[in-house]
C-alpha cells in the first residue's frame, strides 16, 4: 500500500513537470469574488489616506519639538511643564499610531484618531490657559469628524439599498 501512494506522488510530480504553468494560470473563476469598489467606497478612502497624512504631520511635528529639534530647543522634553510633558508624549505616540490605523483603512484607526484628536481638542478648548488658544486645530478636526460621519452615512446607506436588490443566485 504504502509502495502504491508513493508512485501515485511520483507519477503526479512528474505529470506537473510536464505541463506548462501558463495553463494553470490562464484558468479563470466563473463568478468575481472581489465586489467592485463604489466612488463613495474610493472617496471615503481617499479620504482617510489624506487623515493618516496630516496625522503623521502632527506626530511628527511633535516628536521634533520634544527632541529639540524645533522651536529652536524650547520644546524640548526636559524643559517642558507637565502638562505639556503629559500632552506632547501622548500625541507624539497617538498621532502615528492613528496615521497607520486610518492608511490601513482598519477599524481601530478612527478610534485612535478620535483619543488624539480628543486630547488637542481638550489641549486647546478647555485648557487654553496652560496650551494656549489654538482655534484653528480644534476646527479641523471638528470637520474632518463631520466629514467621516458624513461618510459613514453615505455608505451606510449604499449598503442598505445594495441589500434590498434582488439577486438571481441561479447558473
Amino acid at each position: 500500500m504504502i509502495e502504491r501512494r508513493w508512485y501515485v506522488v511520483r507519477c503526479a510530480a512528474l505529470f506537473n513537470k510536464l505541463q506548462p504553468q501558463t495553463d494553470v494560470c490562464a484558468m479563470e473563476t466563473d463568478s468575481p469574488t472581489i465586489p467592485k469598489r463604489t466612488l463613495a467606497d474610493i472617496l471615503f478612502i481617499l479620504f482617510l489616506r489624506l487623515v493618516a497624512v496630516s496625522c503623521f504631520w502632527f506626530g511628527l511635528q511633535y516628536w521634533a519639538m520634544l527632541v529639540g529639534y524645533s522651536l529652536v530647543g524650547a520644546g524640548r522634553f526636559d524643559l517642558l511643564s507637565l502638562p505639556w510633558k503629559v500632552a506632547s508624549t501622548s500625541l507624539a505616540v497617538l498621532f502615528p499610531v492613528a496615521s497607520l490605523g486610518l492608511w490601513l483603512t482598519v477599524s481601530w484607526g478612527p478610534v485612535i484618531w478620535v483619543l488624539a484628536a480628543g486630547g488637542q481638542i481638550l489641549m486647546y478648548g478647555l485648557l487654553p490657559d496652560i496650551f494656549g488658544p489654538n482655534k484653528l486645530i480644534i476646527l479641523l478636526h471638528l470637520i474632518v469628524a463631520v466629514v467621516y460621519w458624513i461618510f459613514r452615512l453615505l455608505l451606510w446607506l449604499e449598503k442598505r439599498r445594495h441589500r434590498r436588490q434582488v439577486s438571481v443566485d441561479l447558473p
